[in-house]
């Protein structure tokens, strides 16, 4: 009977366990001359097996660390072992010899180990137990983002990363042959989720690839990431979006807690209660800058000045929530207009309100997460007239957008919406230095392989 290695602790306590099957890679070996110790890793952790005589395959050939065995023996109780017991082994099988040069210290300190080894060798070090930790919380995130919204009435989508221009301007497009011409890999799912709010889903969410022609080399930057969309039909602001969002991430916080508990412990991280997530402050742009000037006037260069929120204003103003209500949780909303993409709704209303003033902002927001914007998003123009006329202003054509002119011409609900990148939430969540250790396969601007 094979089990996994959690499993041989309780059956060690077991008086009436007979003998035990488990199957693994060989991450560690200790020969201690009479007798060999090797610990198993599988799926579930690491076990130790104890060995009378010097483990080898049929052949003689010693055992390699990373080779795949499957080991039968009678548990028992061993506090010094991982996990407080053993298996002390009669039958050995080699499924696989791993061969004895491995390029990576697979059971190596991953803290003493740079980034661009780790890379280098992802086959490998992703078999790392603190490394793949990483993408089990990043599962739990995953499936408590569609969970949630699930349970919200929302339905999943799946939309086309092959497009013929870019949902915002076609900056930053990669372009790739499609038979006699040229297309592009989507930057967002932005239009098509507006399509499916206006079919009448009216609730939709997409978890999928976006891609982002930017020549960054930064530790919060990558060019192909994943996205966790978001829309939602028959809204007044992008505070309806805020509220979703907090419990959304109040949601994520506790699954992630409840499930991942070790893997959070490896890292040294914890998350936001949830009730903190909900109380996490929404600040308009402008007061927000006020709050990083006071800020930063209190650092190394108390006479300097800034004049947007850059990743230093999201320092600074993840810090003073954290430091003033108790979350590095901050939502930054009424951006002004020339920051926002062309789609994003006026504060002021499509044609500004009586307030002329209040067309100069948006009704947009910014999610900032220990330190780092994971979140944008904004209530979406739906009035044909106003929409129309909003596109030159931002050096747009009328036959460029000829997809988004159609679909609000016939009948568009007030809707907005917003999308949070997972790597750069897990990287957060675990303290990640850089966010391409939160990618499994990370693609940047020189890196495509594997």
């Amino acid at each position: 009977m094979r089990v996994l290695a959690k499993d041989i602790t309780q059956a060690a306590r077991d008086s009436r366990a007979g003998e035990l099957e488990v199957s693994g890679w060989v991450h560690r070996i200790r020969d201690m001359g009479g007798i060999t110790f090797v610990i198993l890793r599988d799926r579930s952790g690491l076990l130790q097996l104890v060995f009378d005589e010097k483990p080898a395959d049929s052949s003689g050939a010693p055992l390699t660390l990373e080779s795949v065995i499957t080991a039968r023996g009678v548990p028992a109780l061993n506090e010094k072992a991982p996990g407080g017991a053993e298996l002390r082994v009669k039958e050995l099988k080699i499924l696989s010899l791993a061969a004895g040069d491995l390029p990576y210290q697979v059971n190596g300190d991953v803290s003493k180990t740079g980034l661009e080894a780790i890379l280098d060798n992802r086959i490998l070090s992703l078999r790392n137990p603190k490394i793949r930790s990483i993408f089990k919380v990043q599962s739990t995130i995953i499936e408590a983002f569609a969970a949630y919204l699930r349970s919200r009435d929302f339905t999943e989508i799946k939309s086309s990363k092959l497009v013929s221009t870019g949902t915002e301007g076609g900056t930053n497009l990669f372009q790739v042959e499609y038979f006699d011409r040229k297309v592009c890999l989507a930057q967002s799912p932005q239009f098509y989720k507006e399509v499916m709010v206006a079919s009448g889903l009216e609730r939709v969410f997409e978890i999928a690839p976006v891609y982002r022609a930017e020549k960054h080399d930064t530790p919060r930057h990558i060019n192909e990431y994943v996205s966790l969309d978001v829309e939602m039909g028959f809204i007044e602001s992008e505070k309806d979006l805020i509220d979703l969002e907090k419990d959304l991430l109040a949601s994520i916080f506790e699954e992630t807690a409840r499930k991942n508990a070790k893997d959070l412990e490896a890292w040294g991280a914890s998350v936001p209660k949830a009730e903190a997530a909900a109380m996490a402050p929404v600040i308009p742009y402008e007061e927000s800058l006020k709050i990083v000037n006071a800020e930063a006037a209190k650092g190394k260069n108390p006479g300097s000045r800034i004049f947007d929120i850059n990743p230093e204003a999201e320092r600074l103003l993840c810090e003073w929530a954290f430091r003033e209500k108790g979350v590095d949780l901050v939502f930054v909303n009424e951006f002004p207009r020339r920051y926002r993409p062309f789609y994003t709704y006026p504060l002021g209303g499509a044609s500004g309100g009586e307030d002329p003033g209040a067309a100069a902002l948006t009704m947009s927001f910014d999610c900032l997460f220990r330190g780092i914007e994971i979140t944008s998003g904004s209530r979406r123009h739906h009035e044909y007239q106003a929409f129309a006329e909003a596109l030159p202003k931002f050096g747009l054509k009328p036959e460029d957008m000829a997809g988004y002119l159609s679909l609000l011409r016939y009948g568009c609900p007030p809707h907005g919406g917003f999308a949070i990148g997972l790597e750069r939430l897990t990287q957060k969540i675990l303290g990640l230095s850089s966010v391409k250790e939160a990618s499994l396969f990370p693609r940047d601007r020189k890196r495509v392989e594997p």
